[in-house]
């Protein structure tokens, strides 16, 4: 299992995007976060389609594509055709998520489906043999900036623990609230891919708060 910082752009400076994909890709960052909000499904309107090819046309770091969207099945090949590499759905969104996670690894995509905070993780165990990652939401979608809910941990053990009693592999991914601080508590309960956005792209300084992370997570890497 390897640890993986996925920075969330939602937080980055829109006039000057390149630049914070620049320090990302120059301080060995192996994913970028985006964030797809509609509207609907969350109260906020966030990055499309464009934006995404976009971010594809100057980058080749994984794209970590989160749709927090009500209709994900209209948008999925869109999102695959503009450069997605990860396509992450929400349980609690429209359609049958088996097909929808089908659909996605058929695009060759890697599929991933995401969790609430009080959505339970039990929820989502028969979607195991779907997915490569799960990501558990750890404050209420759809803006950033928001205080890590601790409750949320529950998930992320839960997730864990049945990977690990079923030999399984997939990723267990959280996005909320979190920073240098607190990092260790979800690494702790068994996630492996951290999003952060204003913790890193708020700091003073985005290189060195990228270093501060990846030292912290590099820890639980010479202790597997």
């Amino acid at each position: 299992m390897k640890y993986i910082l996925s920075p969330s752009l939602l937080s980055a400076d829109f006039t000057r995007l390149e630049r914070d994909i620049r320090i990302c890709e120059d301080n060995n960052v192996p994913y970028l976060h985006v964030d797809v909000m509609d509207g609907h499904f969350v109260p906020n309107i966030s990055i499309g389609v464009p934006v995404v090819k976009s971010i594809r046309q100057c980058t080749d770091l994984v794209l970590d594509v989160h749709l927090m969207i009500s209709q994900p099945e209209r948008y999925i090949e869109a999102f695959a055709e503009a450069g997605s590499d990860i396509i992450n759905i929400h349980y609690e969104a429209e359609g049958d998520k088996k097909s929808l996670l089908k659909k996605i690894r058929a695009m060759g995509r890697s599929p991933a489906i995401t969790i609430k905070p009080d959505t339970s993780y039990t929820e989502v165990l028969d979607l195991c043999e779907y997915v490569d990652m799960f990501l558990v939401m750890s404050v209420e979608p759809g803006f950033g900036g928001q205080s890590f809910i601790e409750k949320t941990l529950k998930n992320v053990e839960g997730l864990a623990q049945y990977r690990a009693k079923n030999n399984l592999s997939y990723d267990i991914e959280i996005d909320g609230g979190i920073n240098a601080s607190n990092l260790t508590k979800p690494l702790d309960a068994g996630a492996n891919v951290i999003v952060a956005g204003s913790a890193i792209f708020g700091a003073e300084d985005t290189a060195a708060e990228i270093q501060k992370f990846k030292e912290i997570m590099s820890r639980y890497e010479v202790n597997l």
